[in-house]
């Protein structure tokens, strides 16, 4: 295990009826506020007129930044910037899922920011103390946005996604009641149990030893999702199973199994190339470069994978070879995904081998990339290929 610093000071407010925590939680920071969405389903669901009572509440001046995309854009960031400079605001509430929280989190630190704030995306510079506070209302499972200091930020302008990790835009609070999540549809609810388990895997592939506790934390958590997944896509009004992925979405991300530990992330940076170029959806795109992935390293390093196989889908790993059981239990990855509604290939997108090099490039920000089989420009375009 690597020496290690941990720090999360985010406060779950977690359960039904939570968002009426905000008229206590919000006023610590300021009564002047950003309030950041999305495409608008918090209206359909009445979640906009709940958080626009606690805010009324607390006698806030309100100023709004909707429309905030799925693979939330610099230009974006950029508005919400302007917004808090022309108006003086002095705290951010984000109401949505984690490209809204991380749109928000680019915000907060561009604020104070005197020069661009993709400089603070694309982590050449680191952000300033001074953020903006934020907090969230969170609508969907899967990201972790809600209890981590990650922002992943979109430049459509050169088709390049990219993502900076401080814990000065930590959101200070996060209200997390499963009730807001039920609305979410079939397939966000798929990708979102996609990204889940990814974020896990990514974390528990790494480049480090000896860290036995991570990994049981990280197959507790991939052993949950595959046991309620399947349930919730079948029963998505379900209370009790949105509950279960709402924790695991927070917990798969928050720090808690990367201590101590070189997370890979190769996986990630490939989908986000693909999602920058083609702007599909995040979860969809992992599902299908992963298990990609997997079949790549599992020639060089199938031990893990074997691991995986047998804590996780319960192989049996009686006369087999690292390598037998590390191709079992990709397959069994595969068909997880494929059982729950995962898209398969690139092409189930409309994706051919037009921008193959594009996206190599793209996913590439260094000679190599991952930790647990470092990766070339080479490897990463076979995996591409592979995923057509």
């Amino acid at each position: 295990m690597q020496n290690f610093e941990f720090q999360n000071p985010t406060k779950l407010l977690f359960g039904k009826g939570q968002i009426s925590s905000l008229k206590k939680e919000i006023p610590a920071y300021g009564k002047r506020i950003l309030l950041v969405y999305g495409g608008g389903s918090i209206k359909k669901i009445g979640l906009y007129d709940k958080v626009i009572n606690e805010l009324k509440e607390i006698g806030a001046f309100v100023i709004e930044l909707g429309g905030v995309e799925p693979n939330p854009r610099l230009t974006t960031v950029q508005r919400g910037i302007n917004l808090i400079r022309e108006n003086q605001l002095d705290f951010i509430l984000a109401v949505g899922g984690g490209s809204v929280i991380d749109g928000a989190k680019a915000i907060a630190a561009g604020v104070p920011y005197d020069g661009d704030v993709w400089d603070i995306v694309t982590s050449k510079v680191s952000a300033p103390s001074n953020s903006v506070p934020i907090g969230t209302v969170i609508t969907i499972a899967g990201t972790g946005s809600e209890m981590n200091g990650n922002s992943v930020i979109t430049n459509w302008e050169t088709n390049t996604k990219a993502f900076f990790n401080s814990n000065h835009v930590l959101p200070r609070f996060s209200v997390l009641d499963p009730e807001l999540t039920i609305s979410v549809p079939r397939d966000q609810t798929v990708y979102g149990s996609v990204d889940i388990m990814s974020h896990v895997f990514e974390q528990y592939f790494h480049g480090s030893s000896n860290a036995p506790l991570q990994e049981r934390i990280g197959e507790a958590i991939l052993r949950t999702v595959i046991e309620t997944a399947p349930k919730l896509v079948n029963d998505l009004n379900n209370y009790e199973y949105r509950e279960i992925m709402l924790l695991n979405g927070t917990l798969a991300l928050n720090g808690l199994t990367a201590m101590g530990v070189s997370p890979d992330w190769s996986t990630h940076l490939i989908e986000h190339a693909v999602s920058a170029v083609h702007d599909i959806p995040h979860g969809g795109g992992i599902a299908i470069i992963a298990p990609h992935w997997m079949e790549h390293v599992a020639a060089v390093r199938p031990e893990k994978i074997a691991q995986l196989g047998v804590r996780v889908f319960d192989l049996d790993p009686t006369g087999k070879t690292d390598a037998q059981l590390a191709a079992e239990a990709i397959q069994s990855l595969k068909n997880f995904w494929e059982s729950i509604g995962a898209p398969t290939k690139l092409s189930d997108y409309g994706i051919d081998d037009k921008e193959i090099e594009l996206m190599t490039e793209r996913s590439m920000l260094a000679d190599q990339i991952g930790s647990y089989v470092p990766l070339s420009k080479e490897d990463v375009r076979n995996i591409l290929r592979n995923s057509l």
